[in-house]
């Protein structure tokens, strides 16, 4: 087993369910089919550089604060590391390390020349104002100005961030430089250089792989039963998509709970209703109360977890009845649920593969701001499904060819190709 960095634990996390040794998990899998040496394993363990910095902020009553802000790089042997940064009060140097590390597979997985990157402040934003969220992600991008750069690091929005923030980084940054520079950040207003198709653009790939699993068991996602755990920008595209494509979105739900109907929900309506009532679902018109834990456990084609890490473990996996399991969260199935799962013939789509969408189109989002040449969003979005669907194809056919789990299929390409990059530029002998 690939033993892990001495990381410190600000959160401490139960061993079975720690991001960073399920990450390392997957990699020893990996590792062990791709038959790599145990030295190469070391150094695709651990992260190239962490950084972590002191955040003083002054409260509006007057008060100071000060936050600790991390960022992870986890590997550039592919290129300019990549991820994004969350304002989350779980937030921990582990967690962080183990989803830069998740971002490295995933870049080359789809085949883009990106490294693995994360960052994040251990916050609730819902507790701050707009002027001290200002500040806090000023104050952090200024920290980190020497760690990254349009052709060093480039961050991105992630939980509890949005374009808003990426715009007050980018301007950190600029007057730094002396000069606009939109490629430093991705998911950025599309007035200051971001691009069209962005917002949508996970949920978008969520879609696409959903589609195409439907489409090898012969079904389609015309009244495909669907339920999703998690209804914002992730979860919500991914409905409102879904919905528009013809599926039954039977389920949704929110940190508070959701709203079922056996019939369908009206996504659009309730995509309004969310927003008039702060993201609060009970009370929907037509729809009956649900908890998280029963959407969880309703019987559906295609269960997808948009919400946190660890919802499916080893405590409720056998009340899963879903056929599909597409996992728009970073790990939100445990290892221990997901031998259970693929035991039973459940399908994982596995986050690297499923969630991908939001990291293409922030690359193509970085190759638009490079060349200041801007797409439409009908191009935009025919590039990432491009990039989707061939990367989902090289899952199946590398699962059928070595008869393998999709999820050890995607990371065989992931940490297969990042390994001979490594060699290829001489860096392993």
């Amino acid at each position: 087993m690939i033993s892990s960095p001495s990381l410190p634990l600000e959160t401490p996390t139960p061993a079975h369910i720690c991001p960073f040794d399920q990450a390392c998990s997957y990699l020893d899998q990996a590792g062990k089919e791709l038959k790599l040496e145990a030295g190469l394993l070391e150094i695709l363990s651990n992260p190239r550089k962490v950084v972590t910095v002191s955040i003083p902020i002054k409260r509006d009553n007057g008060d100071i604060q000060v936050l600790a802000g991390h960022r992870v790089q986890h590997c550039d042997i592919l290129g300019p590391y990549k991820g994004g940064i969350r304002y989350h009060p779980a937030v921990s140097l582990r967690e962080v390390s183990a989803l830069a590390m998740l971002m490295t597979w995933k870049c080359a997985l789809v085949g883009i020349p990106y490294g693995g990157a994360k960052g994040g402040i251990a916050i609730n934003p819902k507790t701050y104002s707009v002027g001290e969220l200002e500040r806090i992600s000023r104050r952090y991008i200024s920290e980190l100005i020497k760690d990254i750069g349009p052709e060093v690091d480039i961050p991105a929005p992630d939980m509890g961030t949005s374009a808003r923030e990426m715009a007050w980084m980018m301007d950190t940054y600029s007057v730094n430089m002396g000069h606009a520079v939109p490629g430093v950040v991705t998911g950025k207003p599309i007035s200051v250089g971001g691009s069209r198709g962005r917002e949508m653009a996970t949920g978008r790939g969520v879609m696409i792989t959903v589609r195409e699993a439907l489409a090898d068991r012969g079904q389609s996602l015309k009244d495909a039963k669907i339920a999703i755990q998690g209804f914002g920008n992730v979860g919500g595209a991914a409905a409102f998509l879904l919905h528009q494509a013809g599926a039954k979105i039977i389920a949704v739900s929110t940190g508070s709970g959701g709203v079922y109907s056996e019939l369908g929900l009206d996504i659009p309506a309730l995509l309004t209703y969310a927003k008039e009532n702060r993201r609060n679902l009970v009370g929907f018109p037509e729809a009956k109360p649900i908890s998280n834990p029963d959407l969880l456990a309703l019987p559906c084609d295609v269960l997808i977890p948009a919400a946190l890490e660890n919802q499916i473990t080893d405590e409720n996996v056998d009340r899963i009845k879903a056929d599909i399991i597409a996992e728009a969260a970073n790990g939100p199935v445990t290892l221990q649920a997901d031998q259970t799962l693929t035991a039973r013939g459940v399908t994982i789509l596995p986050d690297i593969l499923a969630n991908a969408g939001g990291v293409v189109v922030s690359y193509l989002e970085w190759v638009q701001g490079l060349s200041f040449l801007f797409w439409d969003e009908q191009r935009v979005n025919q590039e990432m499904e491009e990039l989707m669907v061939r990367a989902y194809r090289e899952v199946i056919a590398q699962s059928k060819q070595r008869k393998i789990p999709l999820r050890l299929a995607a990371y065989v390409l992931g940490v297969g190709r990042v390994a001979q990059a490594l060699r290829d530029r001489g860096l392993y002998p």
